[in-house]
């Protein structure tokens, strides 16, 4: 039997306890209370010491719950990383709208793309074993005039998109506070950029006529060229505009900024253990029945068959929190 399987049972074994014995105190608590002079007296007075008690607890778990919260805060990334991989990110997918929409690209191929094809992603391509796209199964199948470069086309659109969902291709780029960790993660799954590294790097003498870098007007190659050095100077500060540059900026945005992009984001929003989840609802629980319900019994004089159920409630709760506790401390995750 799996570990699973065994905590299940544990747990369910340990509610049906404190269940049970929940509902027998109860019954003695009010057999007592109608045959036995003055015990519901005797109730009412105990009320204090059952606050104090319950009080107790609750200080404990507070305390736990603190420790969790700095724990977590301990645990965020230092400094401005995310802030920095984000600007990084933000300086690429301008570099990417300017090549998409240069002339760099053989002619027609923009408007194959964007008219046959104009739901197609390169996540798409890249997962057609998948079949969940026809589209990209049909575009595979397809003889294409334009020497592969309509793979490299839909991998520098996808730095563009906004979501892993979205297809179309705006005019306008965006720069979001923090980008979705599903888009980096497909980003990164795929590889986004190494297919542009390797053609620049190994490949460019065999996509030398069907990419044209050299149509890429002076101004956008500064442009692209001061973005690059924002981006990392000392790596691009002696470079110029050709296949070499563009193999290491491709690079960088695979290896460097894209895992950046994920992981700090991803500790930045990291959730407490479940362990803490556990302290805390034992907290509200204690905090309710074991504090403020006996305290607005004192105030409002409520019928002694509620300080009763009350008592029964807790003390079948402190029940369970020794049957779980050891197990929740050890199989914490």
């Amino acid at each position: 039997m799996s570990n699973k399987s065994i905590s299940k049972y544990y747990t369910f074994f340990s509610v049906a306890t404190s269940a049970i014995i929940c509902v027998v105190l109860f019954i003695l608590f009010w057999q007592s209370v109608e045959n036995i002079a003055g015990f519901g007296e005797n109730i009412r007075q105990s009320t204090t010491i059952f606050i104090y008690i319950s009080t107790f607890f609750v200080a404990i778990f507070m305390v736990f719950l603190a420790f969790g919260i700095l724990k977590v805060k301990d645990q965020k990334p230092k400094g401005n990383n995310v802030t920095d991989a984000t600007k990084k990110m933000h300086k690429f997918r301008n570099i990417a709208a300017i090549l998409v929409n240069s002339n760099i690209w053989m002619p027609g191929l923009r408007e194959y793309i964007e008219e046959d094809f104009p739901t197609l992603t390169f996540f798409d391509v890249k997962e057609f074993y998948k079949a969940k796209s026809k589209k990209a199964i049909s575009f595979l199948q397809e003889t294409h005039h334009f020497n592969e470069t309509e793979n490299l086309y839909l991998e520098l659109k996808s730095l563009l998109m906004n979501s892993d969902k979205e297809y179309k291709k705006t005019e306008t780029v965006t720069y979001p506070l923090a980008y979705d960790n599903n888009l980096v993660s497909k980003w990164i799954e795929h590889k986004t950029g190494e297919g542009l590294a390797y053609v620049f790097g190994y490949k460019f003498g065999l996509y030398k006529d069907s990419l044209q870098l050299e149509s890429v007007t002076k101004r956008n190659q500064e442009k692209i060229l001061k973005l690059a050095r924002d981006i990392d100077y000392s790596l691009f500060e002696k470079s110029s505009f050709n296949e070499v540059f563009f193999a290491k900026l491709w690079e960088n945005l695979t290896n460097e900024v894209l895992p950046a992009l994920y992981i700090f984001p991803s500790v930045d929003c990291q959730k407490l253990p479940r362990i803490f989840s556990y302290f805390y609802y034992l907290f509200l629980m204690l905090l309710c029945l074991g504090i403020l319900l006996p305290l607005l019994s004192i105030l409002f004089q409520f019928s002694v068959y509620v300080l009763i159920v009350d008592y029964s409630l807790v003390i079948s709760l402190f029940v369970f929190i020794l049957l779980t506790f050891r197990r929740n401390l050890l199989y914490e995750k």
